[in-house]
């Protein structure tokens, strides 16, 4: 359609039409309008039939017979043949799982996360859906909030490449949406990541430079690739919660930041304007909700049941509705679906698609590619030879695909077990304790293994019902069950393995004592199992680096790389009181940002910088001597961190700046440059101005966010 028939459609809308089209209810009440009366959360939710015929979109239902049956029924009843706009959470894969997101961080390979999430959308299209709940662009740093799953880490800009590769992976290139391809929606607008306590749907507080600075430029980076629908967060942000908040969906999103698509509600979070106490009842909760700039309602019925009457009594101003209802108008004929409601979708072309034998292959790359080696005392790679015991509660289970995996086939995904057959001559099994009860039979079971084999490996971990949303926990610790598993098997004085499968970063300094290595495996999706075997026996080389650090202890969180330098840096070796320091724990992480091993080894010389003093113009080199040191293939992440070291404001010890990923021969050596460029050294000052600070600047580069003093470099910045 064009932009004027799209308006004169619009205007032959009624007024129920319009309000519809602003509506979005689950699937279940498509297909079972006879028993539609389901609780969400607070939420009674009643819904009858005329409410669901004049709807526009439809949540968390999917495949093309089922979609196109509904499309189908719904056009047979519109007026004026209006299509439905499906949509879901394709989060980390839609049949084919990939990698938990803070799996996919730990790649840092940005490309690679376009090419999966390309995969995902021709999997999601041809199922019939249409938007994708993708990317989560959430700056995480506490790891008590169960949501860090779905998002890359603890630093901005890293955040900011893989939003905008999820967009470009799922949307495709240009304003059309291809068929092969789905809209994205980026979520959740804003800094739903800072929730108080690492508790769900808790207050966020912050200030405006924080905001700018830290949590706004991953979600303007998916802006920027072109993201069709922006999610609001169920979170407060300065004090107001961002489904009621103006000045940041209308003047920061819309007016600052151009945003020109699809705002859409998180589920019932314009009802819950009401709990939250700055709405008194549904009809104020609509109206705040559509004078902010929320588009879509997603199952709540404030906009159903209350903004025909806000019209009449003029409470609203209708310019408003017909605003929101042209932008969904226009994402509609961005997908082509005036023309296609179906968009070319059928069962042959489905099944052609889905689980194809190529993206399964893709998805065990991304595995071995995601997971992270915390710890090798030199016990690791296994021998095929080897006798090894594969024992603990991941070791034949099928809970490898993680919490958003809605479409996924757990009762198809390969178990450690069975892809442990497959790889070593020797294996011997046991379950020897469940996830989080422990059980003396198991236990007994399984130290009568220990006994016969060479080498143990624990398959430890945390299941997917303890992570995701809603599912924040107070301590991040392994189940006592198992960390009794692990001094068991310690005990016999064998080498310990752990390959830990979780969806967060744990406190493992209980476990570490215990274990001569650990694999942090994360949820690896479909083919984790054969990704993680693959890793072990020395298939594969790790390369994994971590985008969020692990702490130490539960009460050290937030923990993090880039944190604010204090008036009392603890100097380096010192325990002397008056300084900002645990009395009980280091200050820094168990295992830091950045951080994993690789079965080879690397050395870093020859820092240098091609000029001490620079006025900001051009651009200024660093270079970096990297050799492998090692005896095998390997590859490396060398990372660039910059600090400002006199700011206007109080600037992190580093940040991020730029990395690459290399690969290495034995006793190969390569000079590795960086660029840097004026705009690295900008950051928002106490009066919002996007500007830089003349003076000293130290620049860093090494294998993870931790370098020696003495093999850092320092330049001037001197403006004219």
């Amino acid at each position: 359609m064009t932009e004027e028939q799209l308006q004169a459609l619009l205007q032959e809308m009624t007024t129920a039409e319009k309000v519809g089209q602003l509506t979005q209810f689950a699937g279940a009440f498509y297909s079972e309008q006879e028993d539609s009366t389901p609780v969400t959360g607070r939420i009674e939710f009643p819904v009858d039939e005329e409410m669901i015929k004049q709807s526009g979109s439809v949540l968390g239902v999917a495949g093309a017979t089922k979609l196109a049956a509904i499309q189908r029924e719904h056009l047979k009843k519109s007026r004026l043949g209006v299509p439905l706009l499906f949509m879901a959470d394709v989060i980390n894969g839609y049949e084919t799982i990939f990698p938990i997101p803070l799996g996919l961080g730990a790649t840092w390979e940005p490309d690679l996360i376009e090419k999966l999430q390309t995969i995902s959308a021709k999997e999601a299209a041809s199922a019939g859906l249409h938007i994708s709940f993708a990317p989560m662009a959430d700056l995480v740093r506490d790891p008590r909030w169960g949501r860090v799953m779905e998002s890359t880490g603890e630093d901005p800009f890293l955040n900011g490449l893989f939003a905008a590769a999820t967009v470009r992976g799922l949307q495709g290139e240009g304003s059309l949406i291809a068929k092969d391809r789905v809209g994205a929606c980026v979520k959740h607008f804003a800094a739903y990541g800072l929730a108080e306590g690492g508790r769900d749907y808790n207050t966020v507080d912050l200030s405006e430079r924080e905001l700018r600075d830290k949590h706004l430029p991953a979600y303007e980076a998916a802006l920027d690739a072109g993201v069709k629908l922006v999610m609001t967060a169920f979170n407060t942000v300065h004090s107001i919660p961002a489904t009621a908040n103006s000045a940041l969906l209308r003047d920061l999103l819309r007016g600052e930041l151009q945003f020109d698509g699809v705002i859409i509600s998180d589920f019932g979070a314009v009802q819950e304007l009401i709990p939250h106490g700055v709405a008194e009842n549904e009809a104020e909760a609509a109206k705040k909700a559509l004078e902010a700039g929320v588009d879509i309602d997603m199952m709540s019925l404030a906009y159903t049941h209350s903004l025909a009457a806000l019209l009449d009594k003029h409470a609203i101003d209708s310019a408003l509705l017909d605003e929101a209802v042209l932008r969904v108008l226009q994402l509609k004929n961005e997908l082509g679906l005036f023309e296609d409601p179906y968009r070319g979708v059928s069962p042959q072309k489905e099944q052609a698609i889905v689980g194809h034998p190529s993206h399964h292959a893709f998805a065990q790359t991304v595995a071995e590619k995601s997971m992270v080696l915390l710890k090798n005392d030199n016990v690791l790679p296994l021998t095929k030879e080897t006798t090894v015991a594969l024992i603990g509660p991941y070791a034949d289970n099928q809970d490898l695909l993680g919490e958003w995996s809605i479409f996924g086939k757990p009762d198809q995904t390969t178990t450690l077990k069975q892809a442990f057959q497959g790889h070593f001559a020797h294996a011997m099994y046991a379950t020897g304790s469940h996830l989080y009860e422990r059980d003396e039979a198991l236990l007994t079971e399984a130290t009568m293994v220990m006994e016969q084999a060479d080498c143990l490996v624990l398959a430890l971990g945390e299941g997917k019902d303890r992570s995701g949303e809603g599912r924040s926990r107070s301590s991040i610790t392994l189940a006592p069950c198992q960390i009794e598993l692990a001094r068991l098997a310690k005990e016999t004085g064998k080498p310990v393995i752990v390959a830990l499968f979780n969806a967060r970063p744990l406190d493992l300094t209980e476990l570490e004592p215990y274990a001569d290595a650990i694999l942090e495996c994360w949820h690896p999706g479909s083919e984790g199992a054969q990704a993680a075997v693959a890793l072990l026996s020395g298939e594969v080389n790790p390369s994994g680096k971590l985008t969020m650090s692990f702490p130490r202890a539960t009460g050290q969180i937030p923990v993090y790389y880039n944190a604010y330098q204090t008036g009392r840096p603890l100097p380096p070796g010192s325990n002397e009181r008056f300084f900002s320091r645990y009395i009980d724990i280091p200050n820094e992480p168990l295992y830091p940002f950045g951080y994993g091993l690789s079965y080879t080894s690397f050395s870093y010389s020859n820092r240098s910088l091609s000029a001490v003093e620079w006025d900001g113009s051009a651009s200024l080199t660093v270079s970096v001597d990297v050799t492998n040191t090692g005896k095998i293939d390997g590859v490396e992440t060398v990372q660039l961190y910059i600090q400002d070291l006199v700011g206007e404001v109080v600037r992190p010890v580093k940040e991020l700046k730029s990395f690459q990923k290399i690969t290495l021969s034995p006793g190969e050596t390569r000079t590795i440059t960086f660029e840097i460029t004026h705009d690295m050294l900008q950051y928002y000052h106490s009066d919002l101005t996007y500007a830089s600070d003349s003076g000293q600047f130290r620049v860093y580069v090494n294998g993870s966010s931790v370098c020696e003093q003495e093999n850092t470099l320092t330049f001037s910045l001197v403006k004219s």
